[in-house]
């Protein structure tokens, strides 16, 4: 990699400088030390220009920060000689009009301070790799003349292995140059892809929104390579598990100048002083409106004080108190009046008007199974069974409404994926209805002699529809929450006062501490502003609510009520969880261009949460059987798991991405089909079933499935989000831990994931840090690369906070030998592209892909049925009851030039996002246009990425959100 040109020195100690800092004496006023230095102003009236002095600038560059805090301000940087000496927040943000706010003033103390982080003493400037690697590889490499072989020489002997994976974090690094660490890193790469698959090669680098082209530059290297990229939202425990759940998209929430035109905010569990601290003025702002402030939260934290009203549940209750609320709302706005414009929501927008069948269990008690569709009701139509069905009011008859998913990718009924209901009035409840009633088994979580909790028996109004006793999902509702109607048969709260029924307000009081009183009155207010407001009670949530366990099933109360007060949707109302900077607007360009979606479609994007539970073998630790969390409602499928065996069920069913996929090379697997005349996928299927090709999952501990190689560039992954820190320590890095757990006994061990009785060690052979600073990462691992910080590159970021696209712009060039990720990569795919020339070349690559969201994926498991091949109950069928199997042909010599070119697939499959395809032939012309061509090559002609900003005006040409046309 070229060297950057020469800078201003940074301290005396740089050889020649002196010479010149001694000249200065010559061309200032100011009093000069022996040092070049000013030293001090003696006339006492010069005060002023000694403090000015500090504050004066040549330029001034706009640039933002590539941080986690979800603020993406834009910051104005001023630079003197070209040193940064100081920055300030850009106040010329696009105004809003005279009906709301404007965003700015945005930024913080925080941001004030980064220019600090330039001239750390933690600053990385060159590469370092750990001593005893180094001297190995340049003995070995010196032997064999070949850097892949030389990598090879050290790895695969355990003595040379041991010897310096025993030895991160214990120091003793060397400085390297350039051209030797990429060397090193490539060749550990192009040795892993070769002997175990490209899939043991694994990225990790979160929140893409902060730094667009950073990510890329990495994501884009492993697609091309058939690397593994780790996720990282749940890993950091910010993804509201609820919201995929529900509606299949990660975080989809409001700005945050939305709160202006809120009449009722709740703050739970979110701190919004302090970490939503750029747009703390728009709480002030609403307050001074008039809108209603209530502050939940068991600490007297510092957003307390600027609500009216204060819930001080006990951390983690956060659940019992929503569904308290919820029975208040359910029974002063459902059942003892209708309130027009909650009902009609609700029958528009909510599944609650769905019917749902009912189901005896072997002890005779009936409990409700799964929704009544069109194929009940006989219709043969491949996707009727998830068409899902409801009452007319008007007729009493079943009718089948638009909008469900058979609508959505059944060939038959193209064009009815809407919301229209066209005549029909969907029918809320069966109580008016129906006389007939029985009791059903529903699951309570607060008693019970396991973590899964017990049940109770309520009454639900149903009938009957051909052989389905069925009723509806209101119905459910509302005895789950306790809401008694008329005479329905069970076990019934006798008021909001009664502590021994689940969920009212009484009862939650025995839980969270909060006044039954108080719960019952923020209820009640929340849900009239609801009423008069048309919906603008909004709850702003944080991760003082969402990281706990069982989040999924708290953020589901939260969000139900603001289903039920018609609140989502709707300006100034919903729920608004903000927790990370996870909103990339340009979505689509980003996607395309990190995952490498031009060239080659899918990559392997991995779950981190299931993977580093496997890899780091924090399973073998894990006492508690899967059958402690089962609900009482169950059929018994996890009786004898562990959670091991339920990840391993998740990926060979296809539920969950599970890279690397098999115990076998991929690369090895194409070949072994083309050998025996099959195709891949009757190839993978027939090993399968003879048990002589075994999933990854179920055997994490066999030294052919252990990561190998792992780059973490924008993120600390052992010193920030390192869960289980100590268990990476000891099985990932192989050095001492502190981990105080004992391994399970015979008796506690997984049922279907192999048991070895030695626990590995340092199965990890490369660890590289690409970062601006000396991280705790840095400190273990094997390989560090200096960074450009966010003032010395180009780059983007958006977040869901507001609507602007911030530019980062180089304020000054990164010192000595730093580069930007970007650079680095491209670096690295060059020389991996050199060494597969010999080692690698042309490969069919295997990608055992989970069934997706937003695909005809979705249509697999009618009726939520889960049958497991391996359990005999199915034949192993790729995409239905396993995952697809998806051949790609890599050229790895080519990986470099593919890097800097926009590829083809984009000319002829164009753009994809939630199943949503655009043809985008003139942003390809546009790109020639902009960034230029390639000029040689084989891909001479293609629009150019040889650089950041070019990346970033890909990734902005194809976005719909930065590009009206598509």
């Amino acid at each position: 990699m070229a060297p950057h040109p020469p800078q201003p020195p940074a301290t005396d100690s740089v050889p020649g400088v002196a010479p010149l800092l001694a000249v200065r004496r010559f061309l200032t006023k100011e009093t000069v030390g022996d040092g070049g230095r000013t030293l001090h102003q003696i006339d006492r009236n010069a005060w002023e220009t000694f403090y000015r002095d500090r504050w004066r600038y040549d330029r001034v560059v706009r640039s933002t920060h590539g941080v986690n805090c979800t603020g993406s301000c834009s910051w104005n940087v001023f630079v003197k000689d070209d040193l940064i000496t100081w920055e300030h927040q850009a106040t010329d943000y696009p105004t809003t009009g005279a009906d709301s706010p404007d965003y700015e003033p945005r930024g913080c103390p925080r941001g004030a301070s980064f220019s600090w982080y330039e001239y750390s003493p933690s600053r990385v400037r060159h590469p370092y790799v750990r001593g005893a690697l180094a001297e190995m590889f340049r003995e070995s490499l010196e032997r064999l003349g070949d850097p892949v072989l030389a990598w090879a020489d050290i790895v695969e002997n355990p003595m040379k292995a041991h010897a310096y994976k025993s030895r991160r974090g214990r120091g003793g690094f060397v400085r390297a140059s350039w051209e030797e660490a990429i060397t090193m890193m490539a060749a550990a790469h192009v040795h892993t892809t070769k002997k175990y698959g490209p899939d043991r090669v694994v990225g990790f680098s979160p929140i893409p929104a902060m730094s667009m082209a950073s990510f890329a530059a990495g994501t884009r290297y492993h697609a091309l390579l058939g690397g593994t990229l780790l996720s990282f939202y749940d890993w950091y425990a910010d993804l509201p598990v609820a919201s995929p759940q529900i509606w299949g998209d990660q975080t989809d929430v409001p700005e945050a100048g939305d709160w202006w035109n809120s009449t009722y905010l709740m703050m739970w569990g979110s701190n919004i002083p302090v970490t939503r601290t750029p747009d703390a003025h728009f709480l002030a702002e609403a307050r001074y409106r008039g809108t209603k402030v209530v502050a939940v939260s068991p600490d007297y934290a510092d957003n307390v004080k600027f609500a009216d009203d204060w819930l001080a549940p006990h951390p983690g209750t956060d659940g019992a108190l929503a569904m308290a609320m919820g029975h208040v709302v359910l029974t002063e706005f459902f059942r003892d009046r209708q309130v027009p414009y909650f009902t009609d929501y609700v029958r528009r927008y909510t599944d609650l008007p769905f019917l749902v069948t009912l189901r005896r269990r072997g002890d005779g008690a009936w409990t409700p199974d799964r929704f009544l569709t069109a194929r009940d009701l006989g219709d043969e139509d491949p996707a009727a069974a998830h068409r899902t069905v409801l009452l007319d009011e008007r007729t009493g008859e079943p009718v089948v409404p638009n909008g469900s998913l058979g609508f959505r990718y059944g060939e038959r009924d193209a064009g009815r994926w809407n919301l229209d209901l066209g005549e029909a009035v969907p029918t809320l409840g069966l109580l008016e209805m129906s006389a007939e009633a029985v009791e059903v088994e529903l699951a309570r979580f607060d008693v019970g002699e396991t973590e899964g909790g017990a049940t109770m028996r309520r009454g639900v109004p149903v009938t009957r529809i051909g052989d389905h006793l069925v009723t509806t999902v209101f119905d459910l509702l509302m005895a789950q929450y306790g809401v008694r109607r008329g005479d329905l048969p069970g076990s019934w709260p006798s008021g909001y006062d009664d502590a021994e029924e689940p969920n009212t307000p009484a009862w939650q009081e025995s839980v969270t501490g909060v006044p039954a009183a108080l719960a019952a009155r923020i209820a009640r207010e929340f849900a009239r502003n609801a009423e008069r407001s048309r919906g603008r009670s909004l709850i702003v949530l944080g991760a003082g609510a969402n990281q706990w366990f069982h989040s999924d099933m708290t953020y589901r109360a939260f969000i139900s009520l603001v289903l039920l007060t018609g609140c989502q949707g709707v300006n100034g109302g919903g729920w608004a969880h903000y927790v990370g900077q996870e909103k990339a607007r340009p979505l689509t360009g980003q996607q395309h261009m990190s995952f490498a979606f031009d060239w080659q479609r899918p990559m392997r994007h991995q779950a981190a949460t299931p993977y580093w539970y496997l890899h780091t073998d924090q399973w073998r630790y894990e006492r508690v059987p899967a059958d402690e969390l089962a609900s009482p409602l169950g059929t018994g499928r996890f009786t004898g798991m562990t959670f091991a065996d339920t990840v391993a069920a998740a990926q060979r069913m296809g539920w969950s991405p599970g890279h690397p996929a098999f115990d076998r090379n991929p690369l090895d697997l194409t070949d072994e089909a083309a050998a025996a005349g099959r195709t891949v996928q009757e190839h993978i299927v027939t090993e399968l079933r003879a048990g002589r090709l075994r999933a990854t999952a179920e055997d994490p501990d066999d030294p052919a499935n252990f990561p190998r190689c792992l780059t973490l560039w924008r993120a600390n992954l052992l010193g920030s989000s390192g869960k289980g820190n100590e268990y990476f320590m000891r099985h990932l890095l192989g050095v001492d831990s502190l981990a105080q757990a004992g391994e399970c006994g015979p008796g506690e061990r997984p049922r279907d994931v192999a048991w070895r009785e030695e626990a590995p060690t340092g199965k990890l052979d490369l660890l590289t840090a690409i970062d601006f600073r000396m991280t705790n990462t840095g400190l273990h691992a094997d390989l560090v690369l200096p960074a450009a910080t966010w003032y010395e590159k180009h780059d983007i970021s958006t977040t869901d906070m507001h609507p602007f696209v911030h530019a980062f712009s180089p304020a000054v060039e990164p010192p000595a030998d730093a580069h930007t990720d970007y650079d680095a990569f491209l670096a690295l795919a060059d020389r991996v592209s050199e060494l597969a020339a010999t080692h690698l070349g042309v490969r069919r690559d295997v990608l055992a892909v989970p069934l997706q969201h937003d695909t005809p994926d979705e249509l697999a498991t009618p009726g939520g049925r889960v049958r497991d091949w391996k359990a005999g109950e199915c034949e192993p069928v790729p995409g239905v009851t396993m995952p697809k199997l998806v051949e790609i042909e890599r050229d790895y010599t080519l990986i470099g030039a593919k890097m800097r070119a926009v590829g083809p697939l984009l000319d002829t499959l164009g753009t994809t996002t939630k199943a949503i395809t655009v043809d985008v032939t003139p942003e390809i012309a546009y790109l020639e246009e902009r960034n230029g061509v390639v000029t040689e090559g084989p891909f001479a002609g293609r629009p150019s990425l040889a650089t950041a900003d070019r990346m970033c005006e890909a990734i902005l040409a194809l976005s719909g959100t930065t590009n009206g046309r598509v």
